[in-house]
């Protein structure tokens, strides 16, 4: 009998304060890249959407260490998601009794390690 295992692990931020478009340069940057590599990238690059996606990496591999067991230097960035959340809006005060309309965008960021150490199925013989 052939047992596929599971040897992937995410984590995922939701209801991030930044555009989808800014948070995607960065995560283009990162995908499919060893775990190692992906925290020297992060913690080097000067845009603000680093640190968000920096507390996600060290999740996700607190998560893959923890509940799988995973080593930290065998992990791979598999795929990595930039979704657009809720726009939050709000109205700005302005001369004469006016509003002006401010609009807030969110994101929802996946990241998703991969274990590169381990087959993707294990044989099991039954006697």
């Amino acid at each position: 009998m052939i047992k596929k295992r599971k040897i992937e692990v995410y984590a995922l931020g939701q209801h991030i304060c930044m555009s989808a478009h800014k948070a995607r340069r960065v995560v283009d940057q990162i995908r499919g890249r060893s775990y190692e590599e992906t925290l020297m990238i992060l913690e080097l690059m000067p845009y603000r959407a680093c640190y968000p996606i920096l507390k996600l990496v060290y999740s996700a591999a607190a998560n893959a260490s923890h509940n799988m067991g995973f080593n930290g230097a065998d992990l791979i960035i598999s795929k990595t998601e930039v979704n657009e959340g809720t726009t939050v809006k709000k109205l700005k005060p302005r001369a004469r009794g006016r509003g002006y309309p401010i609009k807030r965008s969110t994101c929802h960021i996946t990241i998703v390690l991969k274990n590169t150490s381990l087959d993707l199925y294990e044989e099991y013989s039954f006697i």
